[in-house]
């Protein structure tokens, strides 16, 4: 047989009389985790540590309440004739396009109400969301679920029957895509932080090369995915959000270089114009009879 990653045998761990969900876990982790990052960026920013705190809790609010709204209305075959099942985070079932559009609204209302600009907040957050993603995927693993087609390479995933799909039973393994995504993810935190500390960017363009980074790498992924998924003219749901995340953050990235462009051209003119100002005023202002003089040592 060749080699394999195991699946977890459980999902949940017993303390006493409490169990715990060992994807509700992973969650907690993840925020933990992106709220310390984003905390550290947000204070060096020049605003204070309460500051940070409230916009976290606003932030992880929105963001779970959107994540799951959002798997709901995206699965939504799923909890038809049970909609009593559609709150229960616990058992899985959170989208990540919803909590950023959620927390993202969120916090640009929270901004606005403090006078802080919400540049300051999507920059500072900007790697620390795939920060905690990176730590919150290792929860599809003890699911099993959100795997990849089948496969037999050697960082194949063991999937237990009982997890599989009606079409793959006879499958034993299939790819890690919880795992793809995770390291994908860590690489964009370290470009995100390695470019913060390299370039100078516009405000809010920072954020914009998240949105850029993780909606490519995302859209790799779900082609790879083989998990039930809602789908638009024959094409996963998620494959079309993130295509609009896509092309909304080049859009937006390509628009700030723009931008920048045309001040750097003003600028430039602005500089070229004040000179010729400062000498035709130099000139002006030399008496007349040291006109020729001063012609000469113009044309100089």
């Amino acid at each position: 047989m060749s080699a394999s990653i195991p699946s977890p045998s459980a999902s949940s761990f017993e303390i006493g009389s409490l169990e715990l969900r060992a994807y509700g876990l992973m969650v907690a982790l993840g925020v933990l985790v992106a709220a310390w990052l984003f905390s550290q960026r947000f204070v060096k920013r020049g605003h204070s540590p309460e500051l940070a705190s409230s916009a976290i809790v606003w932030a992880v609010v929105a963001g779970l309440i959107g994540s799951r709204i959002y798997h709901v209305i995206t699965d939504w075959r799923t909890y038809q004739g049970n909609w009593g099942e559609s709150w229960q985070i616990w058992q899985g079932g959170l989208g990540i396009p919803g909590a950023v559009i959620a927390a993202a609204a969120v916090l640009w209302v929270w901004a606005r109400q403090r006078n802080i600009a919400f540049t300051d907040v999507a920059d500072s957050v900007a790697p620390a969301l795939p920060l905690g993603q990176a730590v919150g995927r290792w929860g599809n693993w003890f699911n099993q679920e959100l795997y990849g087609r089948p496969t037999d390479l050697p960082w194949a995933l063991e999937i237990d029957p009982e997890h599989r799909r009606a079409q793959y039973l006879n499958d034993a393994t299939f790819h890690p895509t919880f795992l793809y995504e995770c390291l994908w993810n860590l690489g964009l935190v370290v470009f995100l932080l390695w470019a913060a500390k390299r370039f100078s960017f516009k405000p809010g363009r920072l954020f914009g090369l998240y949105v850029l980074g993780y909606s490519l790498g995302r859209l790799w992924i779900e082609t790879i995915r083989v998990d039930f998924a809602s789908e638009l003219l024959g094409v996963r749901v998620n494959i079309w959000v993130m295509l609009v995340f896509f092309c909304a953050s080049v859009v937006y990235l390509l628009w700030g270089s723009r931008d920048e462009s045309e001040e750097s051209d003003s600028s430039e003119e602005n500089d070229v114009s004040d000179e010729d100002s400062t000498e035709t005023d130099a000139i002006e202002a030399m008496p007349e009879d040291s006109s020729v003089e001063a012609q000469i040592t113009y044309d100089r």
